[in-house]
């Protein structure tokens, strides 16, 4: 076991954090994955059970763990901003404060998103408020109440106290392998094609204008995990946050029919009109269900693998949104992937794991 490098993950079983949590391990990490339902998918992580909610549980959970860095890559959905911020700011504030007496955190990093500059859900990328674009890490925080901003002002007041450092990374949609997510566009597009496919339906765009129309970017999920080990290695870029992306812009107009291609179903575009998804898959439950079971898929239940809700809220922007990258590619973070490469390769682990036919 290396000293110098014990990583816990917070949310190791998410799309962020299983995939920080492979190549953690990868690059030789001793790496902890915390949940409060630890899967046994990631070959070397050591699994640690625990609410991050219950203060007593994760001390009994952590009595023996001296991390050297934290990730924080989790985060809990409530029905209004104001429940948001109350939970999120306690995951981020019970974890750093149980591990404080020991003094053995020497960095923290935190996942967020572009929501830190689109706005919370309760105001998502509303006229008025709109963001100019690509966003950067430049603009002011929006004013609004966002469980961003108090995520990440919980970190700020722990790495004083505790003398760390610390990382903020604001990734785009995320793209890559991880069911049961909350925000799986990769995932949901895959459900959906393989519905339209199974029935003989259209592929049809379900978002607005002017994101099919505008240039956009989503981040792989391994370029994330890249960028957060990146950052907790390499001094110039601490106590720094940082937008990232896989390093290309793309648009849906064109990306839609590759997507079609792949599945073999045909795309329709804009047609005038928003179609969201998450009220039309809900209709195809038992469809679902029929597939899984005539192809042997290892989830008959959809909401497993699909969140259309995110999606729509991707798909529906009324603006087009890219990241601006310059930040972290002038001190050195020079990963890159072909978008196209991230969905492409999702669906062939989904299709080899019999997540989809």
């Amino acid at each position: 076991m290396s000293k110098d490098k014990i990583a816990l993950v917070a949310g190791a079983s998410g799309i962020s954090g299983g995939n920080l949590a492979a190549l953690l391990i990868e690059k030789g990490w001793t790496t902890y994955g915390l949940s409060r339902s630890p899967k046994n998918d990631i070959k070397g992580l050591i699994p640690v059970a625990a609410d991050l909610l219950d203060v007593v549980s994760l001390t009994a959970a952590l009595k023996d763990i001296q991390p050297t860095h934290v990730f924080f890559t989790t985060w809990m959905r409530n029905d209004t901003e104001a429940e948001n911020i109350r939970v999120n700011s306690a995951l981020v504030r019970n974890l750093l404060e149980v591990l404080s007496p020991r003094r053995s955190v020497r960095h923290v990093g935190l996942v967020t998103g572009l929501k830190h500059y689109l706005g919370p859900f309760d105001a998502y990328a509303k006229a008025g408020a709109l963001p100019l674009t690509p966003v950067s890490e430049e603009h002011p925080r929006l004013p609004l109440d966002n469980f961003y901003y108090n995520q990440e002002d919980e970190v700020y007041a722990a790495a004083a106290r505790d003398g760390f450092t610390w990382s903020i990374h604001r990734p785009h949609t995320i793209v890559g392998k991880a069911v049961g997510n909350a925000m799986n566009m990769g995932s949901t597009l895959a459900v959906y094609a393989s519905i339209c496919k199974q029935e003989g339906l259209p592929f049809v765009w379900p978002g607005s204008a002017a994101q099919w129309n505008g240039i956009s970017d989503v981040t792989d999920a391994r370029i994330l995990a890249e960028q957060i080990i990146w950052a907790a290695t390499t001094p110039e870029a601490q106590n720094e946050a940082f937008n990232v992306a896989n390093g290309d812009v793309f648009r849906w107009s064109a990306l839609w029919g590759e997507i079609a291609a792949y599945f073999g179903v045909e795309p329709v575009g804009f047609d005038g009109a928003i179609h969201p998804l998450d009220e039309r898959l809900k209709t195809y439950d038992k469809a679902w269900e029929k597939i899984a079971k005539e192809h042997g898929l290892v989830h008959t239940d959809m909401a497993k693998v699909a969140s259309a809700w995110h999606t729509d809220l991707d798909l529906g922007r009324p603006i087009e949104v890219m990241t601006d990258m310059s930040k972290s590619r002038k001190l050195g973070f020079t990963a890159y992937k072909h978008t196209r490469d991230s969905f492409f390769e999702l669906f062939d682990q989904l299709r080899k794991d019999r997540i989809i036919p």
